[in-house]
């Protein structure tokens, strides 16, 4: 079976905003996941305009990332279809029985990684607050608990 490669991506269709480095933070490789293996922090709720840097520093890292799930709850937009640099990312839109405040991510042949999802408009001290306990690999903690624990503030559309 080949592994499925996506599509290239039109480069008229990746915003500007996807050249800053993702804010993001991971648990060290070495460490068993957890329910979430890091955090990640976008400037926007914009996902079409923020995954890009995300996925970029995936791409580097781990593999090439080829699809991701989310809560429907946590995007105002849900596109089907994600351009990256070079090629396509597939997303699953889910209503329930997924985390609202986590992203998933899945490299073929690597794996998947669980992220939460700092709200954007988070101020820096909790931001910087969640992000170090999400990657701590002595916490084991979901996206939506690690929020809880810090009294963060939540993303558009949750209850």
């Amino acid at each position: 079976m080949n592994a499925p490669t996506g599509q290239r991506a039109s480069s008229d269709r990746i915003h500007p905003s996807s050249l800053r480095p993702a804010r993001l933070t991971l648990r060290p490789p070495t460490f068993p996941p957890g329910p979430v293996c890091g955090a990640w922090w976008p400037c926007s709720d914009d996902l079409p305009a923020e995954l890009p840097a995300l996925i970029a520093a995936f791409d580097l890292s781990w593999g090439r990332v080829t699809r991701m799930a989310a809560h429907r709850s946590a995007w105002p937009q849900a596109p089907c279809d994600l351009p990256v640099a070079g090629h396509t990312v597939r997303a699953a839109w889910f209503a329930s029985g997924f985390d609202p405040h986590a992203i998933r991510l899945f490299a073929y042949g690597v794996g998947r990684r669980d992220l939460l999802i700092v709200p954007p408009g988070t101020e820096t001290a909790t931001a910087e607050r969640l992000m170090t306990a999400a990657a701590d690999p002595a916490l084991r903690l979901t996206a939506s608990a690690l929020l809880q624990d810090a009294g963060g503030s939540r993303p558009a559309g949750d209850t």
